[in-house]
């Protein structure tokens, strides 16, 4: 089954999820059609497995975001979830794109993505609220698409760029654009 998981990974990946076919699958996990069905009803049933996994990794990074204040620790625990988020992204990247990009017509499926996401940006508002910034909707709203979108431009290679100045970057526009962070305690 696992095989069968990660092979979906690259398809969806490499094709889309719509353009991903079971064969696809099939050939890239180097198994049988019988083997797949044996797991999976149809492409859709496994999607809603691979969305399930990611929504736990999403859900309990969510939970481990500890106090991100303006001073150094704070700054140095945002890298730290930064780096979770996006090697969660590259893993689930093709999930999280099915999501965001509307590709998704299990209702099931896409309220896990919302539900995820939701947290993550509860969890990042709750935190900047209590390093004393404003954590308005429209707020929080920026810093999950600035999170998203960089994730997303990194993990397909369209940012050419080593992580760790990637995340140091990162890390030093978030702290101080939503943190309150000084140009000291990012550094």
């Amino acid at each position: 089954m696992r095989r069968l998981l990660d092979a979906a990974m690259r398809v969806f990946a490499d094709r889309g999820y719509h353009a991903a076919r079971v064969d696809d699958i099939v050939r890239a996990a180097r198994t049988s059609h019988g083997t797949f069905y044996l797991y999976f009803a149809n492409k859709e049933d496994l999607l809603r497995t691979l969305a399930i996994e990611c929504a736990q990794e999403l859900d309990a990074l969510a939970d481990a975001i500890g106090p991100i204040g303006p001073d150094a620790d704070g700054a140095r625990e945002l890298r730290r979830f930064l780096l979770s988020f996006f090697t969660t992204y590259r893993r689930y990247g093709p999930v999280m794109r099915a999501w965001m990009e509307g590709h998704v017509d299990d209702r099931e499926v896409s309220h896990l993505g919302v539900r995820a996401f939701t947290d993550i940006a509860t969890a990042l508002s709750r935190r900047m609220h209590e390093a004393g910034q404003p954590a308005d909707q429209a707020t929080i709203s920026a810093l999950m698409a600035l999170l998203e979108r960089d994730a997303y431009f990194f993990v397909s290679r369209q940012i050419d760029a080593n992580v760790d100045t990637m995340l140091d970057t990162l890390t030093h526009v978030v702290h101080r654009g939503f943190f309150g962070g000084s140009l000291r305690a990012s550094a």
